[in-house]
Order: structure tokens, then sequence, then C-alpha cells
């Protein structure tokens, strides 16, 4: 798969929120490349890894989110589904659950399952598109997901025992 052919396709325009997806989905690859190069006993398939970060937020030019540059209509927090159903009618169906998969540390009925999901997942939680040049520690981003519930702050914790 040529990732870069769907982003090609779905943002098209060389502008700021085509350069937005592209450095925070690059980081979040990078933090999890980083995480299987440590990591070596995971067994994770390290190519589908790779383009399953670069394309985990497909679906943000669809959602509200003016301060990083979207448009649509579509609440934020609908961002993973939609990238979901994007990938999904791509033919890209292990692509679309990480994207569906990687809010918060899981939406209902939309939660990490495969070890790819999870560190899509775990590695998106250090970077935000709105402070491209800021990296959360693991205490920032475990605060962060406060707002989601005390329950995934839990499971991103015992991530990071298992990933850092």
């Amino acid at each position: 798969m040529d990732y870069l052919s769907l982003i090609n396709k779905y943002y098209p325009a060389d502008d700021e929120l085509r350069r937005v997806l592209l450095h925070h989905s690059r980081q979040v690859a990078d933090r999890c490349l980083q995480i299987v190069r440590k990591h070596r006993e995971l067994p994770v398939d390290v190519q589908f890894l790779e383009e399953a970060a670069m394309l985990h937020d497909i679906g943000i030019y669809q959602c509200n989110a003016p301060s990083i540059h979207c448009h649509g209509s579509e609440p934020y927090l609908r961002h993973g589904p939609i990238g979901g159903d994007l990938l999904r009618q791509e033919g890209y169906e292990r692509h679309a659950r990480v994207a569906e998969r990687h809010t918060g540390t899981g939406l209902p009925g939309y939660e990490p399952e495969t070890l790819e999901e999870q560190i899509v997942c775990y590695a998106d939680k250090f970077y935000s598109k709105s402070k491209p040049d800021r990296v959360l520690t693991v205490a920032q981003a475990a605060e962060s997901l406060e707002k989601f519930g005390h329950e995934g702050v839990l499971k991103f914790l015992s991530w990071a025992e298992r990933f850092e």
C-alpha cells in the first residue's frame, strides 16, 4: 500500500491542513517505529504499523476544528470512525480499524484490540495537531486523558509500562 496516494486523494491541496496532517502523522508513525525498535519481542507487522499510523487521522477534513484548519461539519470526536469508513471504502479494513480505534484510549465500541491498534493509539497521545512542536510526557498525556474517564488513564499507563 502506498499511504501517500490515499493522503493525496483526500488532501489534494498543498495547504495548511495537509501540512498539519502529515506532520502529526509522521510524529505518531516515528514514535510507533521507535517502540518496535526498542521492543523487538513484540509481534508487530512493522510496515502495516507505519502505514496505519500515517493514515490514522485521514478523516479530520470532514470535521469542524478550525484551529487545525478543518472546516467540515462533523464533530471532531467523530474523525476516527469517519477515517475508518473512508479506509474501509478503499479496501483497507485493518487500517480502518486503527483509524476508528485511536481516539482517547478507545471510545465505546471502538476499543483498540490488536497490538498495532494499541501502539498507534498510545503513540498518538503524545502529539497535538494544534501544538505541533509540543511532545507530552507520559504523565502529561495521562493527565490529558482524564476527560475520557479514569479507566482510560489506567489503560494508557498500562501501555506505557509495556511500550516505554
